[in-house]
C-alpha cells in the first residue's frame, strides 16, 4: 500500500499543478476584464468627443452670429453717411481701406465659423458615432475569439492533467508489481531454505519406510516449489507489463508537458497580440480620419493658430495600433506576461525527466516522429494558405478604413452673400448612396476576416503542439550530429597557415569592426577566411575564435565537471594529473570531446612557436582559461581562476595524453599542415605515450 508520505507527495503535486492552473485561469479572466475596461474607456472617450464637438459647434455658431452683428453694426454707419461724397473720398484713404478690409475679414470669419459649426454637427460627430459603433462590434467579435482561445488553452491544461494522472496511476502499478515480485522471490528463497533444513532433521528409519516418506515429501515440496515459481513468473510478467505501461505513460506526460508549455507560450506571445490587434482593428485609422477632418477645418479657419493645431496633428499622426498595444501590455505587464513553464514533476522517486528512447518504445518513437513530420508539413502548407488569405482580407479592411476623405477645403470657398452657409460637403458625406453599401461590404469583409483568423489561430495552435512533440522526440533520438563549427575550423586553419609566428596572438586585441564583420559573415553561412589569401588582421581572427567560445550558452567545459577537474590541480605528478583529467573528460559527450581535441591540438601546435609568438602554454592558458571554463557562483574567482589556468595549461601540454585518438573517438583531427620536422618525432613519441596512458585511463 502507499505510505502516507507518498500519498501526501501525490497531493502536493496535484495541488501545485492546480494552483498554477488556477493562477493562469485568473490571469485569463483579468485579461478579458482589462480588454473590457479598454473598450469602455474607448466608448467613453468617443462619447466625450461627440459631446465636446457638439458644445463647440454651439460656441462656434454663437461666435459667428456675434461677428456678423459686429460687422453689420459698423457697416451700417458707413452705409448711411449723410454726405455721400465724403464717403467716396474716405474710401480712397489707406486707413479707411484698412478699416473696410478689416470689416470684410470679420464678415468672412463669421461665415467660416458658421461653416465650422456645421462641420462639427454634420460631419465630425457622425464620424465619432460610427467609430464607436464599429469598435463595439469588433470588440464583441474579438471577445468571442478570446473566449475560444481561453477554452482551447484550458482544454490543453486539462489534457495535461489527465495525462499526468494516468502517468501517476501506471507508475504506482509498476511500483506495486515490483513489490509483489520481490515478495515472491523472498517466498521462494524461504521455501528453499525450509526444504534444506527439513532434510537435515530427518531421523534414521527402515529403508522401505524411509524411501516412501522421502518420495511423499519430495512430491509435496516439488508441488510447493512449482506453485511459488508459477506465482513468481506471473508477477514477473505483471511487473514487466506495468513497467512498460509506466514508461509509455511517462513519455505521453512529457510530450503533453512540452506541448502545453509551447501552447501557453504561443498564446501569451502571439495570440494575445493578435487578439488586441482585432480589438483595435480600424479604430485608430477611423479616429485618424475624424481628427483630420477637424484639423482641416481648423487650419482653414485660422491659419494663425497653426502652431497649436500642429500639436493635434502630431497626435493624429501618432495614432498607431502597435504602439498603443505595446503601451497597454507594458502597463498591465503582470496580466499579459507569460507564466512560468510547467516543469516535470517526478513521481514516487521516478527521476527520469526525459523521454525513454530505449527498446521497445524506440521504434514507436521513430514512427511517431515520422508521422508528426508528415502531419506538420501538411498543416504548415494549409495554414500558410489560410494566413495569406487572412492577410489579404486584413489589407482590404485597412484600405476601407483609411480613405483620405478628411480634407474640407472646399467648404470654405464662399460667395459674397450669406446665403446657404451650410456645408455641402457635410451633406454629401452622410447622403451618398454608396455609403450604406460601403459599410455593408466592410462588415461582410470583417466577418470573413474573423472566420479566417479563427481558422489560422486554431491551425497555429495545433502546429505548435505537434512541433513541440516532434522536436522533443527528434532531440531524444539524436537525429542531428555536431561536427567542428565552421567558425572554429576556419579561424584555426587560417592562424595555422599564416599566424603561428605572430607575436602576441590571442593576447593583443584586434579591430572590433573587422571582428564583427567576420563574425557576421560566418553567421550568414559564409566562410570569409576561405582560400590562401592573407588579407585579414591576425589579431582580429584570433578575437573571432575567442569570441565564439565566449559566446556559447554553456562553457566548453561543463560546470558539472568543474570540481572533478579542480581536484587534480594539486597533483604534483603531471602524468597522474593527465590520467585524472582524461578519466573526467571521458564522461563528456563525444561531440564536445571532438571539439576539445581539435582546439587543444591547435593550441599545443601554436605554443611550440613561443620563441616567435611569445605565447607559451601558460600564456595561452591565461587567454583561454576564463573563456573555456567559467568559475561557478559562490567560489573565490581569483584563486579558482589561477587553478583553471593551470588546468588549461596542463591540457595544452599533454593534449595527446588526455584525448582519445581517431580509433577510440571518431571525428575531425587537427592537421598541422606542414609543421617543422623537429616536431614530428616529438609528436610521434607523444602519441605512443598517449596510447599507453589512454589504456590506463580506460582501465581506471
Amino acid at each position: 500500500m502507499t505510505s502516507p508520505a507518498k500519498f501526501r507527495k501525490d497531493k502536493e503535486i496535484i495541488s501545485e499543478y492546480e494552483t498554477q492552473v488556477k493562477e493562469i485561469r485568473a490571469q485569463l479572466v483579468e485579461q478579458l476584464k482589462c480588454l473590457d475596461q479598454q473598450c469602455e474607456l474607448r466608448v467613453q472617450l468617443l462619447q466625450d468627443l461627440q459631446d465636446f464637438f457638439r458644445k463647440k459647434a454651439e460656441i462656434e455658431m454663437d461666435y459667428s452670429r456675434n461677428l456678423e452683428k459686429l460687422a453689420e453694426r459698423f457697416l451700417a454707419k458707413t452705409r448711411y453717411t449723410k454726405d455721400p461724397q465724403f464717403k467716396k473720398e474716405q474710401n480712397v484713404l489707406s486707413p479707411v481701406n484698412c478699416w473696410n478690409l478689416l470689416l470684410a475679414q470679420v464678415k468672412r470669419e463669421s461665415r467660416d465659423h458658421a461653416t465650422l459649426s456645421d462641420l462639427y454637427l454634420n460631419n465630425i460627430i457622425p464620424r465619432f458615432a460610427q467609430v464607436s459603433e464599429d469598435s463595439g462590434r469588433l470588440f464583441k467579435k474579438s471577445k468571442e475569439v478570446g473566449l475560444q482561445l481561453h477554452e482551447d488553452l484550458m482544454k490543453v491544461l486539462n489534457e495535461l492533467y489527465t495525462v499526468m494522472k494516468t502517468y501517476h496511476m501506471y507508475n504506482m502499478d509498476s511500483i506495486n508489481a515490483e513489490s509483489k515480485l520481490k515478495e515472491a522471490e523472498k517466498q521462494e528463497e524461504k521455501q528453499m531454505s525450509r526444504s534444506v533444513r527439513h532434510e537435515d532433521r530427518q531421523t534414521p528409519r527402515s529403508p522401505d519406510s524411509l524411501t516412501n516418506i522421502k518420495i511423499e515429501e519430495k512430491h509435496v515440496r516439488r508441488s510447493s516449489v512449482k506453485k511459488i515459481e508459477k506465482m513468481k513468473e506471473k508477477r514477473q510478467a505483471k511487473y514487466t507489463e506495468n513497467k512498460l505501461k509506466a514508461n509509455k505513460a511517462r513519455n505521453e506526460y512529457l510530450l503533453a508537458l512540452e506541448a502545453t508549455n509551447n501552447c501557453v507560450f504561443k498564446y501569451y506571445i502571439h495570440d494575445l497580440s493578435d487578439l488586441i490587434d482585432c480589438c483595435d482593428l480600424g479604430y485608430h485609422a477611423s479616429l485618424n480620419r475624424a481628427l483630420r477632418t477637424y484639423l482641416s477645418a481648423e487650419f482653414n479657419v485660422e491659419t494663425s493658430k497653426h502652431g497649436g493645431l500642429e500639436t493635434i496633428e502630431n497626435a493624429a499622426e501618432n495614432l498607431e495600433a502597435n504602439a498603443d498595444k505595446q503601451r497597454l501590455m507594458e502597463t498591465y505587464n503582470n496580466v499579459f506576461c507569460p507564466p512560468m513553464r510547467f516543469d516535470f514533476q517526478s513521481h514516487m522517486g521516478d527521476m527520469v525527466g526525459h523521454l525513454c528512447a530505449q527498446q521497445p518504445v524506440q521504434g514507436e518513437l521513430i514512427q511517431r516522429c515520422q508521422q508528426l513530420q508528415s502531419r506538420l508539413s501538411t498543416l504548415t502548407i494549409e495554414n500558410e494558405e489560410v494566413k495569406k488569405t487572412m492577410e489579404a482580407t486584413l489589407q482590404t479592411i485597412q484600405d476601407m478604413v483609411t480613405i483620405e476623405d478628411f480634407d474640407v477645403t472646399d467648404c470654405f470657398h464662399h460667395s459674397n452673400s450669406m446665403e446657404s452657409v451650410k456645408s455641402t460637403v457635410s451633406e454629401s458625406f452622410m447622403s451618398k448612396p454608396s455609403l450604406a453599401k460601403r459599410r455593408a461590404n466592410q462588415q461582410e469583409t470583417e466577418q470573413f476576416y474573423f472566420t479566417k483568423l479563427k481558422e489560422f489561430l486554431e491551425g497555429r495552435n495545433l502546429i505548435t503542439k505537434l512541433q513541440a512533440k516532434h522536436d522533443l522526440i527528434q532531440k531524444t533520438l539524436g537525429e542531428s550530429d555536431q561536427i567542428i563549427p565552421l567558425m572554429v575550423e576556419s579561424c584555426i586553419r587560417f592562424i595555422s597557415r599564416h599566424g603561428l609566428h605572430h607575436e602576441g596572438i590571442f593576447r593583443v586585441s584586434g579591430s572590433q569592426v573587422e571582428v564583427n564583420d567576420i563574425k557576421n559573415a560566418f553567421e550568414r553561412g559564409e566562410d570569409p577566411l576561405a582560400g590562401d589569401q592573407n588579407d585579414h588582421d591576425m589579431d582580429s581572427i584570433a578575437g573571432v575564435l575567442k569570441l565564439y567560445f565566449r559566446g556559447l550558452e554553456n562553457a566548453l567545459f561543463p560546470k558539472e565537471v568543474f570540481h572533478d577537474l579542480m581536484s587534480c590541480v594539486s597533483m604534483e605528478n603531471l602524468q597522474d594529473r593527465a590520467v585524472h583529467i582524461c578519466k573526467v573528460l571521458l564522461s563528456l559527450p563525444s561531440n564536445i570531446l571532438v571539439i576539445m581535441r581539435y582546439l587543444f591540438a591547435f593550441l599545443n601546435h601554436l605554443s611550440q612557436y613561443s620563441d616567435d609568438n611569445m605565447m607559451d602554454p601558460y600564456n595561452l592558458a591565461i587567454c583561454f582559461g576564463p573563456t573555456l571554463m567559467s568559475v561557478p557562483e559562490g567560489h573565490d574567482q581569483v584563486s579558482c581562476q589561477a587553478h583553471v589556468n593551470e588546468l588549461i595549461k596542463t591540457i595544452i601540454i599533454h593534449h595527446e595524453t588526455i584525448f582519445p585518438g581517431p580509433r577510440e573517438l571518431e571525428g575531425p583531427i587537427y592537421d598541422r599542415g606542414g609543421a617543422a620536422e623537429e616536431y614530428c618525432c616529438e609528436s610521434w613519441r607523444g602519441r605512443a605515450t598517449s596510447n599507453t596512458l589512454l589504456t590506463l585511463c580506460l582501465t581506471l
